[in-house]
């Protein structure tokens, strides 16, 4: 079922801990709480999850593989080190779960305007996928500075009939996209529906997305106890806002033998530049939540960096706070000469092009799996592939294409 008891809430506030709520202009409360009575309509309702099961398996391709990284292990040379395929996925990222979701939510209310926001591209090619599939209009909010280092999926979106918004306010990033996006919601209550792509914003989407992500790790709870016949003793992903990995972590929750760790984006260096909001953040509220944020003395957003446009975000998912007080998940970080190396290691040791987001969370596997026993099962999500990032990879490896 998409809907499953867990650990951390949220209350009926949509708070974890101190962290999610609802900041949100009064304009938008109406907006906010339909989506959230819809949904918690839609979630107990058999037709919705048999509607949602359908295309998981018929249009996105699930089960997503699990896959034993045996070149990569050898070389690490500890633990026996998995892959979850989330890259195999149509559209290539884990993204597209949740956007079946949400856009089958957007029919049931009658909205037929979706907009979203996208950094990395592979949200903003989910978006405007569904909406393809499903004949909805789409916009799709993405910063200047990602258009120019993701064409192809800038491409691939107005391919698949949507309408690319460039944003060139502040960063020019994925934070400047979803204030857009905002703004544009505010503007157009009646017939639009706001497509979050990731455990972010105002509740309900940070329980929603990370509801309708879980089914990555449900997945994985099932294959690795045919592959190992028990569950996994270590689970890594990378964290911008954080969608792929409580989904892959949260059927987990409740499993004291199972650790955990989210992957954040060091940058330049935690000193430098970076995209570390776990690591020095503090909380604060953004995009209708609170959340660690990056930020001054003041409150002011600061700005974030990363390789990887899918984690070039000043925040954090609310709950991935909240277990990170608690201490039920442990976070940590890679830079992006490290990201950059695990990119190429594991491209020519697997033959599976990771996306740098990805490759973030796979650098720390390596250096964690050379310390752990041989028959420690650690299983690292692959939340999408790589092809995106080849002009971005190219350009930081000096390579001409």
């Amino acid at each position: 079922m998409i809907n499953k008891p867990n650990l951390s809430g949220p209350d009926s506030e949509g708070h974890f801990g101190i962290y999610g709520g609802r900041y949100v202009a009064e304009t938008l409360m109406p907006l906010i709480l339909q989506v959230e009575q819809a949904y918690a309509k839609a979630k107990t309702d058999p037709e919705f999850q048999r509607e949602f099961d359908y295309y998981c398996k018929h249009y996105i391709g699930r089960p997503s593989a699990l896959y034993f990284a045996s070149r990569l292990t050898e070389k690490c040379g500890g633990a026996k080190i998995y892959f979850k395929r989330e890259d195999l996925n149509h559209t290539g990222a884990h993204k597209i779960n949740n956007c079946i979701g949400q856009a089958l939510l957007a029919r049931r209310i009658g909205k037929k305007r979706i907009i979203a926001e996208t950094g990395a591209g592979q949200h903003g090619v989910a978006t405007a996928t569904v909406c393809a599939l499903f004949g909805l209009e789409c916009i799709i909010y993405m910063g200047a500075k990602d258009i120019e280092r993701q064409m192809p999926n800038v491409f691939r979106m107005k391919l698949l009939g949507a309408k690319v918004v460039p944003v060139e306010s502040g960063t020019k990033t994925l934070k400047d996209a979803m204030n857009e996006a905002l703004r544009d919601w505010v503007t157009n209550v009646s017939d639009t529906f706001y497509l979050i792509g990731t455990a972010a914003g105002p509740h309900p989407y940070p329980a929603m997305v990370r509801d309708f992500q879980s089914v990555i790790g449900r997945e994985t709870r099932a294959q690795m106890q045919e592959a190992e016949g028990r569950l996994p003793d270590t689970l890594a992903a990378c964290i911008g806002g954080g969608s792929n990995a409580i989904g892959f972590f949260h059927p987990f929750l409740e499993e004291p033998s199972v650790a955990m760790i989210g992957v954040e984006a060091a940058g330049l260096g935690l000193d430098s530049l970076h995209a570390a909001s776990i690591a020095r953040g503090k909380p604060g509220v953004l995009h209708g939540a609170r959340s660690y944020l990056l930020q001054d003395d003041d409150g002011q957003i600061q700005d974030a960096h990363s390789i990887s446009a899918g984690l070039d975000y000043p925040g954090v998912g609310p709950e991935h706070a909240w277990l990170h007080d608690t201490k039920r998940v442990e976070y940590a970080s890679i830079t992006d000469d490290e990201a950059l190396a695990a990119f190429q290691t594991v491209t020519k040791l697997e033959g599976i092009i990771p996306a740098l987001e990805t490759a973030h969370a796979l650098a720390h596997v390596m250096k964690i799996a050379p310390k752990l026993k041989q028959d420690h099962l650690l299983a690292v999500c692959i939340s999408g592939r790589g092809d995106k990032d080849i002009f971005t990879v190219a350009k930081a490896l000096g390579v001409e294409l």
